[in-house]
């Protein structure tokens, strides 16, 4: 699914093969349910892949529904981790209350949401975020349809758009730090969960523009470009690792996160694997082209969870430019903020 995202096989195929090969019984395989964020997949598909090769009669299956898609079934108990490229909602954290679920809320990364264009765009090298909102709010719909509106010294190109469908919390994080409101977008342009259809359509139109987490930039550097950010102190700022732990790349950079239900913490292969994702998910975030948290985060998260600590620290709504040591510091609450 992530057409050779630097060069890691797909865990689903190579899990599949090798518990082919060791004959693992259905009746002694145990099942540990993921799903969630197309931007988090890269990561937990890795630490899936690599805890299934320690683990044989432990099988990891990681979906790709987005934020909002894997939080419906998170909080129908039908899974038992939740991947998200934003926190959870205060809407969320009700429909999990209602249903009895609690959950430790553990960041695993933090990631420069990147603008991309086609290589062929030699004119959008830098770009503001009024002139994002400029292509993205929604009164541009069915009317800012050039790049020359979008700037008079571009040229007349056509605006061909793609972006994360309405379930990602991609697209809420961008909406929200871009328009000013979470969900208030445009809605005429090519939507897709799955980050590699917004990868081929902006590789394929010369007008082409989108946006998604960085690893999928960096895994398609030959194929796109990434646009530069003015930040609010007027400087022009790649999405970088650099950029990102330097506190620059603002307002695009986010934590990204995975969340377990307690109730499945007392399952040992769900406890088991928390503690090796914790454990490797700073290593494994950085190989598949995120930025990882400092080690305090991982150790913090593992106390959470040894703890069971329920909550997030964002109350139930994004925090758009959030320094990583703030995510890293913050205290968990289970109420959402007024």
């Amino acid at each position: 699914m992530m057409n050779g995202l630097l060069g890691r096989a797909s865990t689903i195929g190579l899990s599949a093969a090798i518990l082919a090969g060791w004959s693992v019984t259905a009746a002694a395989e145990e099942i540990i349910q993921i799903d969630g964020s197309s931007t988090v997949f890269p990561i937990a598909e890795a630490v899936a892949e690599e805890f299934q090769i320690a683990n044989p009669s432990i099988r990891v299956t990681v979906g790709l529904s987005g934020t909002g898609g894997g939080f419906k079934k998170f909080c129908r108990g039908e899974t038992d981790i939740s991947n998200a490229s934003r926190p959870i909602k205060a809407s969320e954290m009700s429909e999990c209350a209602a249903a009895g679920i609690s959950y430790v809320e553990m960041p695993v990364a933090f990631d420069a949401l990147t603008v991309v264009v086609n290589p062929q765009n030699t004119w959008a090298e830098t770009m503001t975020v009024e002139q994002l909102k400029t292509i993205w709010e929604p009164g541009a719909e069915g009317k800012v349809m050039a790049w020359n509106q979008v700037d008079a010294s571009y040229p007349s190109d056509p605006l061909v758009l793609f972006a994360p469908g309405t379930d990602s919390g991609t697209f809420e994080y961008f909406t929200e730090a871009v328009n000013g409101k979470a969900r208030a977008s445009r809605a005429d342009f090519t939507a897709s969960e799955d980050d590699n259809t917004l990868v081929q359509g902006v590789a394929q139109e010369k007008g082409g523009i989108g946006y998604f987490g960085l690893a999928y930039f960096t895994a398609n550097a030959d194929r796109l470009k990434a646009v530069k950010i003015v930040n609010p102190q007027g400087e022009a700022v790649e999405p970088s690792k650099a950029t990102v732990e330097s506190g620059t790349y603002v307002p695009l950079a986010r934590p990204i996160f995975s969340y377990v239900r307690v109730d499945a913490l007392d399952k040992p292969a769900v406890a088991q694997f928390v503690e090796f994702y914790l454990a490797n998910a700073g290593k494994l975030s950085e190989e598949v082209g995120y930025v990882a948290l400092p080690a305090e985060a991982y150790a913090k998260a593992q106390e959470h969870v040894n703890a069971r600590r329920a909550g997030t620290v964002f109350g139930g709504a994004n925090k758009i430019g959030i320094p990583i040591m703030d995510v890293v510091n913050a205290e968990a609450s289970s109420t959402p903020t007024e």
